[in-house]
């Protein structure tokens, strides 16, 4: 491609970068958005990926159409079928209309899934065969439909790892891999950084009226040095911080350091402290936090499982024996067995003062997770450790579940 038509791209869909890597992917998306086939766009969380689909739809035959991008993670498992599929009315709970769902509504389109890898195993049943014959059936329907849909898919999963681990159909993966676009990290882009954070305080400086922040060489060299672990979002949070709280505007590697850690191994943010020091409890708390939380959970379970074993062995001695053949005592029926005990959390009566502190230690923690999964319950639970079901129960018990 050209130098003049692939800086015109950048300029149009506002791409900052002139690496290798990042000219290689739009080169590649150019390609092949006059073909229409499915492409799967592989890049680490934070690096962009959400601009190539739009990219090769409005280089495509269907830029006339509609473009949906949706992203599969934040859809809960229980209506995402519906979301993409569509539904009949009255197939479930809240389903007053027929919705023809995102593949109805955007026949002879573009369909952008983000996070592909997120997607359930059913739902992967449903859209692989949508992607082979552009067939698909509503939820609670009987009917068969068809759409005309150009899938572009995106993912920060390990596919080839989530399929040894039964978490994603290797057929879909293969349909979806018909072309495959690499996004490269942040950390692999040498002085794109500092150009991007170049953009950023210049958007910062412009929106709020303040005096723009600019980098020594040495800073430079120590952004660049850096891993960028949440790559460009990541970047830009930094920047924005850094024109907030620093009163440098020339920023120099120690005002940088108060920002990014100074080990260039390292892939952790620092935490201003709010006293105006240059450490900050927050990582620690965090894992306090944690592990009163996690230590809770199973205190709870040694309770629920004792309180069982005490009730099942009361049963067992109030009941009438029988004399058995060798004049052993023996009960009439056999003791329950864990599999009839009830799986709920039992939670023994606590003094004020304990349950005040725990409840307060938990509800902090399942705040906090549950902002850091953008509300997504499921994600929020797989880092807690606890269970779909536990994480429900205690928001409700806090008064969170509206």
């Amino acid at each position: 491609m050209k130098y003049e038509e692939l800086q015109g791209i950048k300029q149009r869909y506002n791409i900052v970068g002139n690496c290798e890597a990042l000219n290689n992917a739009l080169s590649d998306a150019l390609k092949v958005a006059p073909i229409d086939i499915s492409v799967l766009i592989i890049g680490e969380s934070g690096v962009g990926k959400d601009i190539l689909p739009r990219l090769i739809h409005d280089n495509s035959p269907r830029r006339r159409e509609k473009y949906f991008a949706i992203n599969c993670g934040a859809i809960p498992q229980g209506t995402i079928d519906s979301e993409l599929f569509g539904h009949v009315k009255g197939s479930f709970t809240g389903a007053i209309n027929d919705s023809p769902g995102y593949f109805g509504v955007a026949n002879k389109g573009t369909l952008f899934l983000d996070e592909v890898g997120e997607l359930p195993m059913a739902t992967q049943a449903r859209l692989l065969r949508v992607l082979e014959n552009g067939e698909y059936i509503p939820v609670g329907g009987t009917e068969v439909r068809h759409t005309d849909v150009r899938v572009v898919a995106a993912t920060n999963v390990n596919i080839e790892q989530a399929i040894s681990e039964s978490r994603f159909r290797s057929d879909l993966y293969y349909r979806l891999n018909r072309v495959n676009i690499q996004m490269p990290p942040l950390r692999e882009r040498g002085e794109d950084v500092v150009m991007l954070f170049r953009l950023f305080a210049m958007e910062m400086s412009q929106k709020y009226k303040m005096e723009r922040v600019q980098l020594t060489e040495e800073a430079k060299q120590m952004l660049m040095r850096y891993k960028w672990p949440g790559n460009i979002r990541q970047l830009k949070s930094v920047t924005e911080q850094i024109s907030i709280f620093s009163q440098e505007r020339i920023i120099t590697p120690e005002v940088l350091g108060k920002f990014i850690p100074q080990d260039r191994e390292s892939t952790q943010l620092t935490v201003l402290s709010r006293q105006g020091g240059d450490h900050s409890f927050e990582n620690e708390r965090e894992l306090l936090y944690k592990i009163l939380f996690e230590l809770r959970g199973n205190v709870n379970d040694m309770r629920r499982e004792m309180s069982q074993l005490k009730k099942q062995l009361e049963d067992v001695q109030t009941k009438p024996t029988i004399i058995g053949p060798a004049s052993t005592l023996q009960p009439l029926t056999s003791a329950p067995t864990v599999e009839d005990a009830v799986a709920e959390e039992y939670i023994e009566p606590a003094t004020e003062h304990e349950n005040l502190n725990l409840n307060d230690i938990s509800r902090q923690m399942l705040e906090k997770a549950l902002d850091r999964n953008g509300g997504n319950r499921k994600k929020a639970a797989t880092e807690l450790g606890i269970s779909d079901r536990t994480l429900y129960r205690r928001l409700k018990q806090y008064g969170m579940d509206k």
